[in-house]
């Protein structure tokens, strides 16, 4: 039977780990950011990020989050349709994605990791209503105070300027998602940067 926990301790990552290691399909919410949930299964789980491979609300992979635990507020494992959603994905040669050795303990190491990973990525980032906004682009710089994003509109045109973020901003990474890859499908590969953006240069 599914058991919901809503977590207040440290216990936190260890539900998580076992989740990972018995590879159970679990349900996720992150009430103070969304009101919606997260199914799938855990792929990593790190100092500050989890790594989860999401199932859609039609059965169909919808790519990959890497989201941090604190933001977790309740979590069911397993998920309480688990038996049926296994058998169906396996009817249907849908298999979880989950890259092995991500790394999960920094932001830092999440944006780097991701941005070597993909041409885009998809960066969530916390707003003063408390409510997550996503940013897709490619990763083109970084340094000690955050990166650079080359960004994609939502008419799938690049910008010609990067936009940069800060490292304490990013509460989730998404990565191969529909959305994002149908934005690079339509724009094609990045151009240049203006000349003297300050997004040029190498990573740190």
């Amino acid at each position: 039977m599914a058991t919901i926990i809503e977590f207040k301790s440290n216990n936190l990552r260890a539900q998580l780990r076992e989740a990972m290691q018995q590879q159970t399909m679990v349900r996720l919410w992150r009430g103070e950011l969304e009101h919606g949930s997260f199914c799938g299964y855990i792929g990593g789980v790190g100092r500050e990020f989890i790594l989860l491979w999401v199932l859609g609300d039609n059965l169909t992979d919808d790519g990959i989050y890497i989201m941090r635990h604190r933001d977790i507020t309740e979590l069911e494992a397993p998920e309480r349709h688990h038996a049926f959603m296994a058998k169906a994905l396996a009817l249907r040669g849908v298999k979880p994605r989950l890259p092995q050795g991500f790394p999960l303990d920094s932001v830092q190491d999440v944006v780097h990791a991701a941005g070597a990973m993909l041409p885009v990525i998809g960066v969530h980032v916390d707003t003063e209503e408390e409510e997550e906004v996503c940013y897709i682009g490619h990763l083109v710089n970084s340094d000690d105070e955050g990166f650079y994003l080359q960004e994609l509109s939502p008419d799938a045109e690049w910008m010609r300027q990067a936009s940069f973020f800060g490292w304490d901003e990013v509460s989730t990474l998404s990565l191969d998602d529909g959305y994002a890859q149908g934005l690079l499908a339509v724009a094609g590969p990045a151009p240049a940067l203006e000349p003297g953006d300050a997004g040029i240069g190498h990573m740190s």
